[in-house]
C-alpha cells in the first residue's frame, strides 16, 4: 500500500471520529438529561467504556501476538495522553469547573488504580493471577456508580416514561449507535494508517505504542471530551477521562494479561519513566482539581508541556 493511500485512510479516520463524536455527545447529553443520571455518571460509564474500545482491542491482539510491550505501552499511553494532552487542550481553550464529588471519588479510584499496577509491576511482569486481580476492580467502579445514582435521586420524585416520546428515544439511539461506531471504526483507520506510516519511518514498537497507537487510540476521548467541553457539559469531559483510565488500567490491562501466554511483560522504560510520567500528571490534575475546584488554563499548560517533554525523552 502506497503512503498517499495511508495518508487517505489516515484523514478519513479523522473525519468519521470528529463526527462521531458530535453524535455520540449529542445521546449521552439527552441520555443524562432524561433518565435523571448525573451527566459525570454518564461520562464515567456508558461514553468511557464505548471510547476505550479502541484500546482494549489494539492492547489484546497485541498481546494475543505476543508484542506484550505494545499492549502495556497503549493502554499506559492512553492513560497519560488523557490526562495530560486532552485535559490540557480542553482546560486551555476553557478552565473546566470541578463541581461534583464524583470527581473526588473517582479521581482517587483512579490513581489508587495505577498505584496498584505500579505495585503489582516492580517485578517486570503482569502475571495471569494479577491480570484476574485487575480485572475484578471495575467491580468497585461498577458499585460505586450505582450507589452514587441512587443517592442522587433519593427523595427526587421518580421519573415517567410517558414524558419520554418514542421518536426522541429512536433518534437519539440511533446517534448513540452510529457515533459510537463512527468513533471506534474511525480509530481503528487511523490507527492502522499510523501503524502503517510510523512502520515506513521504522519508528520502534514501544515507542510507537506509548505515542501514535497511545495518542489514536485516545482520539475518541479527545473529541468526545473536546466536543463536550464546547457545548458546555464538562462533566461529561471530566467523567470520561476518569473512567477511561480507570478501565485502561484494570480491563485493559487485566485483559491483555490473561490472553498473553506469558503474561505482561513490564520493561524498565515503563517502570522508571512511563509510570512515574503517568503519576507525575495524575497528581498534578487530581490536587488541582480537589483543591482549586477547577482546571485552569495554567494548569492546562502544565499538563501539555510536560506531555511534550515526555514526547520529546521518548524520541
Amino acid at each position: 500500500m502506497g503512503i498517499g493511500l495511508i495518508i487517505i485512510i489516515f484523514i478519513i479516520g479523522i473525519i468519521m471520529i470528529v463526527k462521531g463524536g458530535d453524535l455520540f455527545v449529542d445521546a449521552a447529553i439527552w441520555m443524562a438529561k432524561r433518565t435523571g443520571v448525573s451527566s459525570g455518571i454518564i461520562g464515567a460509564t456508558i461514553v468511557s467504556i464505548a471510547t476505550t474500545l479502541p484500546e482494549f482491542f489494539v492492547s489484546t491482539v497485541a498481546s494475543n501476538e505476543g508484542f506484550s510491550e505494545m499492549a502495556v505501552g497503549n493502554a499506559l499511553g492512553s492513560y497519560i495522553c488523557n490526562i495530560a494532552f486532552i485535559i490540557g487542550i480542553c482546560s486551555l481553550i476553557k478552565p473546566i469547573k470541578i463541581k461534583n464529588n464524583f470527581f473526588i471519588i473517582k479521581g482517587t479510584m483512579m490513581i489508587s488504580y495505577l498505584g496498584i499496577f505500579f505495585i503489582l509491576s516492580k517485578n517486570g511482569m503482569i502475571t495471569y493471577n494479577e491480570g484476574y486481580l485487575l480485572i475484578s476492580l471495575i467491580i468497585l467502579f461498577i458499585t460505586i456508580n450505582i450507589l452514587e445514582h441512587k443517592k442522587e435521586n433519593m427523595g427526587k420524585v421518580s421519573f415517567k416514561k410517558d414524558f419520554i416520546k418514542k421518536r426522541d428515544i429512536f433518534i437519539n439511539g440511533i446517534k448513540f449507535a452510529i457515533g459510537g461506531f463512527l468513533i471506534v471504526y474511525g480509530a481503528h483507520l487511523l490507527v492502522d494508517g499510523g501503524v502503517r506510516i510510523a512502520n515506513i519511518l521504522r519508528i520502534p514498537k514501544q515507542v510507537v505504542s506509548l505515542t501514535l497507537l497511545a495518542i489514536g487510540t485516545s482520539i475518541p476521548e479527545f473529541v468526545t471530551a473536546l466536543t463536550a467541553t464546547i457545548k458546555g457539559e464538562q462533566n461529561i469531559s471530566i467523567g470520561n477521562i476518569l473512567g477511561a483510565n480507570i478501565l485502561n488500567i484494570s480491563v485493559i490491562m487485566g485483559a491483555s494479561a490473561l490472553i498473553s501466554e506469558q503474561g505482561l511483560i513490564i520493561s524498565k522504560q515503563t517502570l522508571f519513566l512511563d509510570l512515574p510520567m503517568a503519576i507525575l500528571v495524575s497528581l498534578i490534575f487530581l490536587t488541582t482539581g480537589i483543591y482549586k475546584e477547577k482546571i485552569s488554563r495554567l494548569t492546562g499548560g502544565l499538563l501539555l508541556a510536560l506531555y511534550i517533554i515526555y514526547l520529546i525523552i521518548l524520541f
